[in-house]
């Protein structure tokens, strides 16, 4: 049929299908979430009036520097993302458009979903003491610490929290800070016994780091290329597999030992 009209009569009428298709997408919802760069939070720090981390039963040292935690912001999985909002976001270096079942677990409620992400940071936590009291040669029946910090979920400031036990109780094994007096930012998942996992979304929240100040950025070594991504500028990268790694790193960086740290 198509072959005995003209080229622009059937150019029209070809497009008339996707011209449809584009009018129902612009109405019904798509099975992606957006994400933003979210918060940031010094863990050596305060929140909401109460110190991040808590350690009794041994010494604890005065800090200087920072910290940060780093998150996302996503729409959350009851939210309609339609097609207005994946253009949207496709353009700007500030969104990232995800499979929606890749940000949240299929079938579960706003309420469910929230639940699942506070469990996670509270293992997050557990894990996070002790890999730092195991790095340190301490024993979590002497020394306790709690973590503190409200209305954030999920496994990915496991290494921060880590970190910060580790400066509060021994710095950076010299008497001096961990952080060296910087703006310290990062992400990652830790183990007990050390070892940092990878996160995602890590091109928005080196955005929030350096939103925050940060001029230092540990991302596990398997998203080197990720963080690199959209790295605002005056930020460093420093790639870690282990809490002893970043610990090292950190430590060599404020003595200048510029040949001991490695990049991305």
């Amino acid at each position: 049929m198509l072959s005995n009209l003209s080229r622009p009569r059937a150019l029209a009428l070809c497009a008339l299908p996707v011209a449809a298709l584009v009018a129902v997408a612009g109405f019904a919802p798509l099975p992606f979430a957006v994400a933003q760069p979210g918060t940031t939070a010094d863990v050596l720090g305060e929140d909401e009036g109460k110190p991040v981390i808590t350690i009794t039963g041994a010494p604890v040292r005065p800090t200087k520097g920072q910290l940060r935690m780093t998150t996302i912001l996503a729409t959350g999985p009851s939210i309609e993302v339609g097609i207005g909002d994946v253009v949207d976001a496709w353009f700007r270096t500030d969104r990232s458009v995800l499979p929606h079942d890749l940000v949240y677990p299929s079938g579960q409620s706003d309420e469910e979903v929230e639940q699942h992400n506070l469990d996670q940071m509270k293992e997050s936590q557990d894990a996070a003491a002790l890999a730092a009291l195991n790095y340190l040669g301490k024993s979590p029946k002497d020394v306790k610490v709690t973590l503190h910090l409200e209305d954030i979920g999920g496994p990915s400031a496991g290494l921060l929290f880590s970190l910060g036990i580790v400066d509060k109780l021994d710095g950076n094994g010299a008497g001096g800070d961990l952080t060296g007096g910087r703006v310290v930012a990062g992400t990652g998942t830790i183990k007990a016994d050390g070892t940092v996992g990878a996160v995602g979304g890590v091109s928005l929240k080196t955005q929030a780091a350096g939103r925050d100040g940060a001029t230092v950025f540990l991302v596990p070594k398997a998203e080197c290329s990720d963080a690199e991504a959209e790295l605002p500028k005056g930020i460093r990268l420093i790639p870690v597999s282990t809490l002893k790694d970043a610990v090292a790193s950190l430590t060599a960086l404020g003595k200048g030992q510029e040949a001991k740290v490695p990049s991305c």
